[in-house]
């Protein structure tokens, strides 16, 4: 990526995480209309880059709620890939790390995907009602849409869910672990994590190092268990149910990010430059992960 190019990249996430965060706001079932917005913008950037969108619609607390979903055809096998990121924010928070972050990233995969598709079929996902009340219950989006998968007994080789993406800080003791993970992994908070259960630590460890192969920016990585505070804490916990395997990857949320959460969660505390390395990362490491033999 040039100079230029990863710019622009992040004068567009950033475009993407002032609308959701700052112009939108507040957007879950009990701001309808503000869920609403979210909703159709993420169809309408979509649709701009010319994909076809599909719903999943379901209703919670008599509001309609909708998983979006695009699909980029593989060119290598049947395994499908999900990449996933929730949309909705908690109660009281303006939600621009926590998620709209993770969410501009993924409407940016849509685009630096489309002229060299990945070798797997990629599903990139908009999954909606991730945050309190519903996480961990079945009318979490992700949740929803996992088990309609089982059914149809879908061949999902992995989900990856991008969580919180946008928070960073070079200063030392910026970085926070759950007990003894600090003896293992940097004090500064200028890196993302991938983290993911024991069973899937062999398909991440193969994305790490598709993404190594490819960027410099700092990439951690951790397979441990699920008990440990925050590691379950996003999307992939409802692919883990439903017996797949899946990661999360993220700027590891409370642990570095004291706007958690907060109404002080607002898009000018990120760094969309460093976002833009991660989305560029990321891009290239789905187009360089081969069809699992």
């Amino acid at each position: 990526m040039t100079p230029h190019d990863e710019f622009d990249l992040a004068d567009r996430l950033q475009r993407h995480v002032e609308r959701l965060a700052g112009e939108i706001g507040e957007r879950n079932v009990f701001r309808p209309e503000a869920l609403h917005a979210a909703e159709a913008y993420i169809r309408d950037v979509w649709e701009r880059q010319g994909r076809e969108v599909q719903a999943q619609e379901y209703a919670v607390a008599d509001v309609r709620s909708a998983n979006l979903e695009i699909t980029l055809p593989g060119d290598d096998g049947e395994d499908i890939l999900v990449v996933g990121a929730h949309y909705d924010s908690v109660a009281g928070c303006p939600g621009a790390d926590d998620n709209a972050s993770a969410i501009a990233v993924l409407l940016e995969l849509g685009g630096l995907l489309a002229q060299a598709p990945p070798p797997n079929i990629l599903r990139l996902v908009a999954f909606v009602n991730e945050e309190p009340p519903f996480f961990f219950t079945r009318r979490q989006g992700s949740r929803v849409y996992a088990q309609a998968a089982r059914r149809r007994r879908e061949p999902i080789r992995f989900m990856l869910s991008l969580e919180m993406l946008g928070y960073y800080r070079d200063a030392p003791g910026t970085q926070k672990y759950p007990p003894m993970f600090r003896w293992f992994y940097p004090d500064r908070a200028n890196f993302i994590a991938l983290v993911s259960n024991i069973r899937s630590r062999g398909e991440m460890r193969r994305l790490a190092a598709a993404f190594r192969s490819g960027s410099r920016f700092p990439l951690e990585q951790a397979a441990t268990f699920a008990w440990i505070p925050g590691v379950a804490w996003s999307d992939h916990l409802s692919f883990w149910h439903e017996g797949y395997r899946a990661m999360m990857l993220t700027d590891t949320a409370f642990f570095r990010n004291p706007h958690y959460h907060a109404s002080t969660d607002t898009p000018d505390t990120l760094d969309y430059r460093r976002m833009a390395s991660v989305t560029e990362g990321l891009a290239g490491a789905l187009r360089r992960l081969r069809r699992r033999s």
